[in-house]
């Protein structure tokens, strides 16, 4: 997969139709310092431009393999673009979000938002809430999160707390 030619084009769409993004997933986390394989690239996006965007990426020659209201996956046959996942957020989240992004360096020449290193960890406790089969390495990245300078553990604690899962942020909070 050419990464670089996958996120030219997701953010060249953002861009041009002015709508908010963010790169999270492997990525999000590479612009933080923990790079590990990967074999899509994921965006989030605001909610009302999911149908705007699906039909962006089927004309682009993606097939659509999932799609709801809040998450949707696009594979191309062309394996140098590979496959998208998408996230779709709204509201207070989505403001909250997208205005505390920073624009940083993933792949050599191109700079884009990534969330707050709070905000990738707490998409990946929803991760764990929706499908406990992904706990182990959702858990491997909030802890590599809660170990940046400056993260807000508090913060971090509370999306636990919300989604029922705080047992879960006190055995982390153990390893530290």
């Amino acid at each position: 997969m050419d990464f670089g030619k996958v996120i030219d084009l997701l953010s060249g769409f953002f861009e041009q139709e002015k709508l908010p993004f963010a790169v999270i997933g492997a990525f999000g986390l590479h612009a933080y310092g923990l790079t590990r394989a990967t074999t899509d690239v994921d965006f989030v996006t605001d909610s009302s431009a999911r149908s705007q965007l699906v039909s962006f990426l089927e004309a682009n020659g993606y097939e659509t393999l999932y799609s709801s209201e809040g998450y949707s996956n696009h594979l191309h046959p062309d394996p140098a673009f590979g496959r998208v996942d998408l996230v779709y957020v709204s509201g207070e989240t989505g403001r909250r979000l997208f205005d505390g992004a920073s624009v940083r360096s993933l792949v050599p020449g191109r700079r884009v938002p990534v969330p707050r290193p709070e905000h990738l960890a707490a998409m990946k406790i929803y991760a764990i809430k929706n499908d406990p089969e992904r706990r182990h390495q959702e858990l491997a990245d909030i802890r590599f999160l809660l170990g940046l300078p400056d993260v807000d553990r508090i913060e971090i604690r509370g999306y636990f707390q919300s989604s029922g899962l705080g047992e879960l942020y006190d055995d982390l909070e153990k390893a530290f």
